[in-house]
C-alpha cells in the first residue's frame, strides 16, 4: 500500500512538471502591446480576475512568459486607461462456389498489428482520464499540502495570454472533435480506386450461371477464380479489374459472350496503406490507414500543420512526382476539397512552411493570421476575414510593415485594396467608423413629427418645419431656438420668433449639422391647471381643468354626492395671485360659498371654476350613520344592537338583550371599546380579539431569560403590548350599573363597544415571580397572599410591593404600603394575579467605591472644618 502510494505521488508530480514544462514553453516575446486592441486587453483582464490574480501578479505572469519590460509597461498603462473608463466483422476467404445469399456483402477495414493511425482527441481524452485518476488517488495529499493552490493555478495559467496572440486561420480545423473526415466505409466502390494485396474482391456472377465468389489479392496482386486459374488485378481500377475478370472467365462461362451471364465486382474488406507525413506538422511521422483515406484524413490524425506549416501548398508526392497540391483555404471558405484526392500505398504528404502570413484586426468579421499567395492582394485578405464588420472604417485601412530596422506605418485607400500586396508580417488594422452624424439635424416639440432628418444643401428652419408636417395646435408661437455647435464644439443658442418665421415676415435660418430646433407647447411653459374636490364625493380627488368648468361638472366627475352630503353650502377656496405682501391682515385665500342642485341640473346661473379651485363638500346637519354595539355572553338574547339615541347607555342595552341569565358573573361583565380608527373596520376589530387571547402568552413569556441582563428590553417591550392589549378595557361593574341606572357608572354607549358578561368564574390565575406559576380554584375570603402561597410564594426576585390583581373586568388593582406593610387588595373570582421581577441592580465596581470613599471623606473634611 505505501509502494502504491509512492508510486501515485510520483505520478501526479511527474505531471505537474510535464504541465509546467509546456508552461514554460510559451514565449510571448514578440507580443507587442500597441498592436493589441482594448477588447483583447479586456479578455486578459477578465482572465486575470477568474482565478484570483492581481494587476502585478499578471505582470510577474507577462515577464515569466517572456514578455520584455517595455511592453509589460506599456500592459500596465492599457490596463489601467481600460480600468478608468470602465469604473466492423471478420471473414474468412472463400474459394469455390456458394449461394448468393452466403457472403456477408458489408465492407470493413481490419486494422494490421502495426497500425499506427491514433486519434489525437482518443490520446488526450485517455491522458486526462489519466490525470484525473491520479488526482482522486491523491486527494490526501492535496489537502496535506499547502502548496496545492499554487499548483492547481499554475495549470491555469497557460493559457492566461493566449488572448495576446493572435489565432491562425484553420488551425482549429483539425482539432475539432466533431470533425474527423473519417471516410464512408460503406459507399459504392469507386470506379478509380486502385486494386492492391489484401483488398478483397466479392465476384458475384448471375443469368444463366450462379456463382459468388470472395476473393482476397495475393501479394504479388492476382487473385485466383475456380476453372479460370490466377488473374492479374494488382494496379489496376475497380473498373480495369473487372473488365479483366470478366474476359478472363469468358472461355468458361460462355453466357458472358452472348450477355445472358453478367459479372459484377465489388469492393469487399479494403487494405492497409502507409503514408508519410513530413515538413510542418503536429505529428510528422508513417500512419497505417485504410486504402480510402484521403489527404484530409491523413491531415486530420497528424494534427494538422503546426504554427509554421502551410495551409495553402500542402503536397501529395507519389513515386517522386508531386501528383496534387491541397489548399485548405478552399475548403474553410467555399466548401471545396480541391485536390483532396485519395491516398495510395507509400505516398508522402508533405507541409511546407508557410511564405506570407498576414494578420487582420480590428472590425473585420474574422480577425486572425491569414496565409496569403503572392498572387493575392489585400482584397483577397479582406475576404479571408470574412469581410469587414458593419462598424468597420472602409475608407482606408492601416497596416503595420516590418522593414529591415524597424517598423512602419502605411495607410492604404480603397482603390488600392486589389493593388497592393501584403507582405510577410503586415499587420492590417481595421478602425471603427466616428461616432457622429455628417448630414443629421433635429426637431423637438410642438410638431406633428419630430426627430432626426436629413441636412440637405439648403436647407432651412421652415422647410425643417414643413418636413415635420408643421406646427401643432398648442405650440408657443412667440419663441423658439435653435441649439448650434460651434466650430470648437461649444454649444450656443439661436432664438426665432415661429409665428413670423413661418408667415415669411422674419428672414428664414439655414440650418447647419446637428442643429437641434425646440418649439415648446404652451403647455411645457405653464403649471398643468387642476382642480381638487373633498369631502362628500363618491371618489375625491385631483381632476384635470378645462375651459368653462363648472361646479356641477365637477362634482360629476368625482362621482356624485354621497348619502349624507348636502348640496348647500359647498366651500370653493381660490388662490390670490396679487396679495398685499406687507399687510398684515392680507387675505391668502379667497372662499366662495354656493349651493348646487340636488340633482345636478344644469342652470343658468353656474358656478365657472379656476385652476387650483379647492372644492368642500360638507355633510348635512341632520345626517347620522348607524351606530351599533354588541353583546356577549350571560344575557338572554346576546348579539348586535344598534343604538337609538346618543345618550342610550349599558343599562339600556341590557334591558333591550332581556337582562342576565342566572349563571352570569355582574361583577366579571367588561366593556371594550377600541380606539376610533378601529370603529369602522371590522378586520381590526377582530384581529384586536385575536390579540386578546394571547395576552397570557404575553406574560409567559416577561419570564423568560431571567439571568440574562440583555433581556431586560425584551420584557419592557412585553410589558408595553400587553398594556396596549388591553387599553381598550374600560373597567365596569356591571351589578350597581343594574342596581342604579343613569348612575356615573352607567356609560353612554359609543359605536364598536362590546359588553361581555361572563359565567362565573371559578379559578384565580397567579403568575409573574412566583415559584410555580398557575391557576388556583376560588375560595371566598382566601387572601391575596394564600393565592402566592399557592403557587410555591415569591420568587428570590419578586417585587413584592409591585404585586398587582387584574380583575375580569378590566379593572386593576395594586398593592399598597402601610406603615411597614404591604396591603394586598381583595381577590375575586376569574382574577389574575401578577407579579412583576425587581430591577436588577447594576454592581458597584471598584472605581465606584472609591468615588464614594473620596466624597465621605471630603464630607468628613466639611464637618471638623465647621466645628472649629
Amino acid at each position: 500500500m505505501k509502494l502504491k502510494n509512492i508510486f501515485t505521488v510520483l505520478l501526479f508530480l511527474f505531471t505537474l512538471v510535464s504541465s509546467y514544462s509546456a508552461f514554460a514553453q510559451t514565449n510571448y516575446s514578440d507580443v507587442r502591446v500597441d498592436d493589441l486592441t482594448d477588447a483583447q486587453i479586456r479578455q486578459l483582464i477578465q482572465r486575470a480576475e477568474s482565478i484570483g490574480y492581481t494587476d502585478l501578479q499578471l505582470e510577474q505572469m507577462a515577464a515569466a512568459q517572456g514578455m520584455k519590460a517595455a511592453e509589460i509597461q506599456k500592459l500596465r498603462i492599457r490596463v489601467e486607461k481600460i480600468r478608468a473608463q470602465e469604473g466492423g466483422g471478420t471473414s474468412g476467404q472463400t474459394q469455390g462456389n456458394q449461394k448468393p445469399g452466403d457472403l456477408d456483402r458489408s465492407r470493413t477495414y481490419k486494422k494490421n498489428s502495426d497500425d499506427t493511425t491514433k486519434n489525437n482527441r482518443t490520446i488526450r481524452n485517455n491522458q486526462i482520464q489519466k490525470n484525473n485518476t491520479v488526482k482522486n488517488n491523491n486527494t490526501k495529499v492535496r489537502e496535506d499540502d499547502p502548496e496545492y493552490d499554487s499548483e492547481e493555478k499554475l495549470l491555469e495559467r497557460f493559457d492566461l495570454f493566449e488572448g495576446l496572440k493572435p489565432k491562425i486561420f484553420g488551425a482549429d480545423l483539425f482539432k475539432n472533435d466533431n470533425l474527423t473526415f473519417e471516410p464512408n466505409l460503406r459507399m459504392a466502390t469507386p470506379k478509380g480506386y486502385i486494386v492492391g494485396p489484401d483488398d478483397e474482391l466479392l465476384v458475384d456472377i448471375s443469368g444463366d450461371n450462379e456463382a459468388s465468389y470472395k476473393l482476397k489479392v495475393s501479394p504479388d496482386g492476382t487473385i485466383r477464380l475456380q476453372y479460370v486459374g490466377n488473374v492479374s488485378v494488382g494496379g489496376l481500377s475497380i473498373e480495369q479489374a473487372t473488365s479483366k475478370i470478366r474476359n478472363s472467365m469468358a472461355p468458361t462461362y460462355p453466357g458472358l459472350r452472348s450477355g445472358r451471364t453478367s459479372v459484377a465486382v465489388t469492393l469487399g474488406n479494403i487494405r492497409s496503406i502507409k503514408v508519410t507525413v513530413i515538413g510542418e506538422v503536429v505529428k510528422p511521422g508513417s500512419y497505417t490507414v485504410p486504402s480510402l483515406y484521403t489527404v484530409f484524413n491523413v491531415l486530420y490524425d497528424s494534427g494538422g500543420p503546426n504554427e509554421n506549416g502551410s495551409f495553402r501548398k500542402i503536397q501529395v508526392i507519389r513515386n517522386n512526382k508531386v501528383v496534387s497540391t491541397v489548399d485548405v483555404y478552399d475548403f474553410l471558405l467555399n466548401g471545396m476539397q480541391t485536390g483532396n484526392i485519395r491516398l495510395q500505398d507509400q505516398d508522402v504528404i508533405n507541409v511546407p512552411v508557410y511564405q506570407t502570413r498576414v494578420e487582420m484586426s480590428g472590425e473585420v468579421k474574422r480577425p486572425a493570421l491569414y496565409e496569403v499567395l503572392n498572387t493575392e492582394s489585400l482584397e483577397d485578405a479582406i475576404r479571408f476575414a470574412g469581410g469587414f464588420s458593419n462598424q468597420a472604417y472602409t475608407a482606408q485601412i492601416k497596416v503595420l510593415q516590418n522593414t529591415n530596422r524597424e517598423r512602419k506605418i502605411t495607410d492604404v485607400k480603397a482603390d488600392d485594396f486589389i493593388k497592393y500586396n501584403p507582405l510577410n508580417g503586415d499587420k492590417f488594422m481595421v478602425e471603427t467608423i466616428l461616432d457622429r452624424f455628417a448630414n443629421r439635424v433635429e426637431i423637438i416639440g410642438a410638431v406633428f413629427r419630430p426627430g432626426q432628418y436629413e441636412l440637405e444643401n439648403g436647407l432651412t428652419l421652415k422647410t425643417l418645419i414643413s418636413k415635420a408636417d408643421g406646427i401643432t395646435e398648442d405650440a408657443f408661437l412667440n419663441r423658439g431656438y435653435i441649439s448650434r455647435l460651434n466650430a470648437d464644439n461649444s454649444l450656443s443658442l439661436l432664438s426665432f420668433d415661429v409665428s413670423k418665421v413661418l408667415a415669411g415676415t422674419e428672414s428664414d435660418i439655414k440650418l447647419q449639422r446637428e442643429d437641434q430646433v425646440t418649439i415648446s407647447s404652451i403647455f411645457d411653459l405653464r403649471e398643468e391647471y387642476e382642480v381638487s374636490i373633498q369631502g362628500e364625493v363618491r371618489e375625491p380627488g385631483t381632476f384635470k381643468f378645462a375651459d368653462n368648468m363648472n361646479l356641477e361638472a365637477l362634482i360629476q366627475m368625482a362621482g356624485g354626492f354621497k348619502e349624507g352630503a348636502t348640496p348647500n353650502r359647498i366651500e370653493i377656496s381660490r388662490r390670490i395671485k396679487n396679495s398685499d405682501a406687507t399687510s398684515a391682515s392680507a387675505s391668502t385665500a379667497e372662499v366662495f360659498t354656493v349651493n348646487v342642485d340636488q340633482n345636478l341640473k344644469i342652470q343658468d346661473n353656474a358656478f365657472i371654476l379656476k385652476p387650483f379651485d379647492i372644492v368642500s363638500i360638507r355633510s348635512s346637519e341632520g345626517y347620522q350613520v348607524q351606530r351599533e354595539v354588541k353583546l356577549e355572553g350571560e344575557v338572554l338574547y346576546p348579539g348586535t344592537y344598534t343604538i337609538t339615541r346618543k345618550d342610550e347607555r349599558i343599562s339600556d342595552v341590557i334591558k333591550r338583550a332581556g337582562g342576565l341569565t342566572p349563571l352570569a358573573y355582574p361583577e366579571g361583565a367588561s366593556l371594550k371599546r377600541p380606539g376610533r380608527n378601529d370603529i369602522n373596520n371590522p378586520d381590526s376589530l377582530l384581529k384586536k380579539e385575536e390579540e386578546r387571547y394571547k395576552l397570557l402568552n404575553l406574560r409567559r413569556l416577561q419570564q423568560d431569560g431571567d439571568d440574562e441582563k440583555d433581556d431586560k428590553s425584551d420584557k419592557d417591550s412585553v410589558e408595553k403590548d400587553i398594556e396596549i392589549l388591553r387599553s381598550d378595557l374600560v373597567g365596569i361593574s356591571l351589578h350597581q350599573i343594574l342596581k342604579k341606572p343613569l348612575s356615573r357608572q352607567d356609560l353612554i354607549l359609543e359605536d364598536g363597544d362590546i359588553i361581555r358578561v361572563p359565567k362565573e368564574l371559578q379559578t384565580v390565575s397567579v403568575t409573574g415571580e412566583v415559584l410555580k406559576p398557575n391557576s388556583i380554584i376560588y375560595a371566598k375570603g382566601r387572601s391575596f397572599r394564600n393565592y402566592i402561597d399557592g403557587s410555591g410564594g415569591f420568587s428570590y426576585n419578586a417585587y413584592k410591593r409591585g404585586a398587582y390583581i387584574v380583575y375580569s373586568n378590566g379593572s386593576v388593582a395594586g398593592a399598597k404600603k402601610v406603615l411597614f406593610f404591604n396591603s394586598y387588595p381583595k381577590v375575586k373570582p376569574g382574577a389574575e394575579i401578577f407579579v412583576p421581577k425587581r430591577a436588577e441592580r447594576e454592581r458597584l465596581n471598584a472605581q465606584a467605591w472609591i468615588g464614594i470613599g473620596t466624597a465621605f471623606a471630603s464630607l468628613a473634611a466639611i464637618v471638623v472644618t465647621l466645628i472649629r
